[in-house]
Parts: structure tokens; sequence; C-alpha cells
């Protein structure tokens, strides 16, 4: 990834994690350099499943149905804007 889209962070960790982290990638043959790349994706990880876990409060008080008919239309109109945006780029296409 170009350095001029990283952000460096400064963070502090328990020793015991510190440890744990840094064997489980030497385990796997992964270098010092590889403990960014593996914070990152534990990051992105977490923010999903704190997403998911959000989305599903939310809306745990729908019903089944109600909830399908709400992501068959969000589902639709996202398709009718790509199809557009793709119909609009693509010349001669339609």
């Amino acid at each position: 990834m170009p350095t001029d889209t990283m952000t460096r962070w400064t963070v502090k960790v328990s020793k015991e994690t510190d440890i744990a982290v840094r064997t489980l990638l030497a385990q796997r043959g992964l270098k010092k350099g590889d403990l960014s790349k593996f914070i990152e994706d534990a990051v992105r990880w977490r923010v999903f499943d704190q997403t998911v876990t959000e989305a599903r409060e939310a809306f745990a008080d729908l019903e089944p149905d109600a909830l399908q008919d709400l992501i068959n239309e969000a589902t639709n109109s996202v398709r009718h804007e790509l199809r557009q945006t793709w119909a609009t780029t693509q010349p001669g296409k339609r």
C-alpha cells in the first residue's frame, strides 16, 4: 500500500498480547513487518463484527418477512443505480 494512504498509530498492548501475537506470526513464518497487516486485518474484522451486531439489534423487532422486504428494496435500488451508472459510462451500450 502506498505510504501516502497510511496512518501511523502508536498503541500500547499488554506484554502477554505482544508475546501471543508475535508468537503466532512467527509460527506462520511471518516477519516483524507483518504485524501492521495483522493488526489492520483484526481491526477491520472487529469493526465489521460491531457493525453487524448493531444492525441486528436495530432490526431485531422486525418480522422476518418485513426485514426481507427492506433488504429486497435496498438491493433493487442499488442495482438500479449501478445499472444507470454503468449505462452512462459505457459508450454505445444501453
